[in-house]
């Protein structure tokens, strides 16, 4: 028939259309059917001998404690605390769920490493490999997502064995809890600070014993009061001495013109005169004169006038005449005299300012001798006050390293006291359950294996396809061989494909 006949020319690409896919699967029906019936029963089969149960757990993440800051200085307290949780904080937490040491414990104790596959053991995995595929397989069952808008994270777990599911969610919870226990407040605090306290406790004691055998060395109590008190009596002695000075240098001033006084006043003054001879002298005058004229006339008689013993006892008669007139001329005075009232005066205020002179220059003395005593003390106490207060320094410091160890030992234990207590930062919202459904219902479970099955049959089909090489129409010819075909003839009966030439 001249209608069965045609030209086919030079393959032109064309996009394939939905006939050519139905071609496809009709070429491979069995195939496409086989499949499909074996994948739906393998499927069904699973989901009803092998379920899958899901079992979920709630961490709220929250600011319900703040731990004690290890800072050498006693904590302030916070101005204002800050409730809200950030994404980081949330993303954090996720990822500590989701930690290998925190996967490790939950294998560890859910034996999960000794449910060992028919692969596994093919593979003859040691403990170290089959503990490390069953952490890797509890990460990719765990799901851990975040609640929008709140600050829960929900973790799910899901296996075919619902109490299994909800033991490794629980001892994920409890290892989860512990690894944010240790991350938050490093462990060992509190054995620390005991430490710590002990040791400070005899710094502080030794400290104390210093202090008080110094003083008890020095025999003073608290050398800067001592200093300044003695600091004051030197002041107090300095001005006694320089009024001193200036009193001694006042009487002397006086002294020096009562002085001057003295000289220019008489000490005595007349107070009555009376004239009258002096009959005694003037008797003895005369019997001297006589004496003299007889002996001058018992020379005379032995030798001449300018004998030299001659001449002598004219020369004291002449003496002894011209006394006599001399005293006749002169008449005898009695004076009556009497002390100068000035002078008396002048003379006891010059014994009383020497005496005072002599008292101020002892006190003067004394003063000095206290001035340089209190000199001396206050040097000295001065080295000692700088010794007692670098050991009170020292007594303080102790103290205050005490008090603030044995602050932080008590805040370590109370923090200690609320980890065990379960209040911390993070709290499990809700505990796992066993599931008593499994997660998918069953319904849904039978769709989706069903379009399991159609898309893998499928896909058997489209890969069966794609691997034949005979040739199925004209243009696969003409594309293969790179020439036109001339005609086709159709086939009465099956007839199989022409196979591609070499």
């Amino acid at each position: 028939m001249t209608e069965d006949f045609q030209f086919v020319g030079p393959h032109q690409p064309r996009t394939p259309t939905a006939r050519d896919l139905a071609a496809i699967f009709f070429r491979h029906t069995r195939l496409f059917g086989f499949s499909f019936l074996l994948i739906l029963v393998a499927g069904i089969a699973y989901t009803l001998l092998f379920p899958s149960y899901s079992s979920q757990m709630k961490v709220v993440v929250r600011r319900g404690r703040l731990d004690p800051t290890i800072t050498p200085q006693p904590n302030p307290a916070p101005l204002m605390q800050r409730d809200e949780v950030s994404d980081q904080d949330l993303n954090s937490e996720m990822e500590l769920i989701r930690d290998e040491d925190v996967l490790r414990e939950v294998v560890d104790k859910q034996g999960l490493s000794e449910r060992t596959s028919w692969l596994s053991v093919l593979r003859w995995d040691d403990k170290e490999q089959r503990i490390s595929r069953a952490v890797q397989q509890l990460r990719n069952r765990l799901d851990v997502q975040p609640v929008r808008k709140s600050q829960l994270i929900t973790v799910s777990y899901w296996s075919s064995d619902p109490k299994l599911a909800a033991a490794v969610l629980k001892g994920a919870g409890e290892a989860y809890l512990r690894r944010h226990s240790e991350i938050q407040r490093p462990s060992g605090q509190q054995s620390f600070f005991e430490t710590q306290v002990e040791e400070s406790r005899h710094a502080l004691r030794t400290a104390q014993r210093d202090l008080v055998r110094f003083n008890r060395q020095h025999k003073i109590s608290s050398a800067a009061l001592e200093r300044d008190l003695t600091l004051q009596k030197l002041s107090e002695s300095s001005s006694v001495q320089f009024g001193l000075q200036a009193s001694i240098a006042e009487n002397k001033q006086r002294a020096n013109a009562l002085d001057a006084k003295l000289r220019d006043l008489p000490q005595h003054r007349v107070v009555q005169v009376t004239d009258a001879d002096n009959p005694q002298l003037q008797e003895k005058l005369k019997s001297k004169l006589l004496e003299l004229e007889l002996r001058r006339t018992e020379l005379l008689t032995k030798f001449q006038p300018s004998y030299r013993l001659v001449q002598e006892v004219e020369q004291q008669i002449a003496q002894a005449k011209s006394a006599i007139a001399t005293e006749e001329l002169k008449p005898l005075q009695d004076k009556v005299t009497e002390q100068d009232p000035d002078y008396a005066w002048a003379n006891s205020e010059r014994v009383k300012t020497g005496i005072e002179i002599e008292a101020l220059q002892k006190k003067q003395t004394v003063a000095a001798e206290q001035v340089s005593a209190y000199q001396y003390r206050a040097q000295n106490l001065t080295e000692q006050a700088v010794e007692q207060e670098d050991l009170e320094r020292k007594l303080r410091a102790a103290e205050e390293t005490f008090l603030l160890y044995a602050r932080k030992r008590e805040e370590a234990r109370i923090s200690d006291a609320l980890d065990q207590t379960g209040i911390l930062n993070v709290a499990i919202a809700q505990q796992p359950t066993v599931p008593a459904f499994p997660a998918r219902p069953l319904l849904a479970s039978l769709a989706l294996v069903f379009m399991a099955a159609c898309v893998l049959s499928s896909g058997a089909a489209l890969l069966a396809e794609y691997v034949d090489s005979s040739f199925r129409t004209p243009e696969e010819v003409s594309r293969s061989l790179g020439v036109p075909v001339l005609a086709a003839l159709p086939a009465s009966r099956p007839l199989r494909s022409l196979r591609r030439s070499a």
